[in-house]
């Protein structure tokens, strides 16, 4: 069974930055396609970046392209997602998993917060 931890949340000013980890323990990541999600509040779950273990090719959304930068640690097996210049609209719960369907067991989530 594999645990998903994910940590690192906050609250920041808009144009500050945080560092997100995803902790996974249970079972190696590397066969995996993983990803970072967030929901915020009213709205449906939305895609962020995600990260092909086997390649390392990376992916964002749109919306954070050029600002989000996801990384790993194969020895730690954990996924990280540095979020710079942030902004209001970007604040959510961030949770990471699967990339697709069969997913993992959801973890808890880490609240971020873009506020003045």
């Amino acid at each position: 069974q594999v645990q998903l931890v994910e940590s690192g949340g906050g609250l920041v000013q808009p144009g500050g930055s945080l560092r997100l980890s995803c902790a996974a323990s249970g079972r190696a990541l590397n066969n995996y396609f993983i990803g970072w999600f967030r929901q915020a509040p009213g709205k449906e779950r939305e895609f962020v970046a995600a990260i092909r273990w086997t390649g390392g090719n990376i992916y964002y959304a749109d919306s954070v392209k050029g600002r989000f930068t996801l990384s790993r640690d194969n020895a730690k097996n954990t996924v990280y997602l540095q979020m710079n210049s942030l902004k209001p609209e970007d604040t959510a719960v961030y949770y990471c998993n699967r990339y697709a369907q069969p997913y993992f067991p959801w973890g808890q989530g880490t609240q971020v917060t873009v506020s003045s």
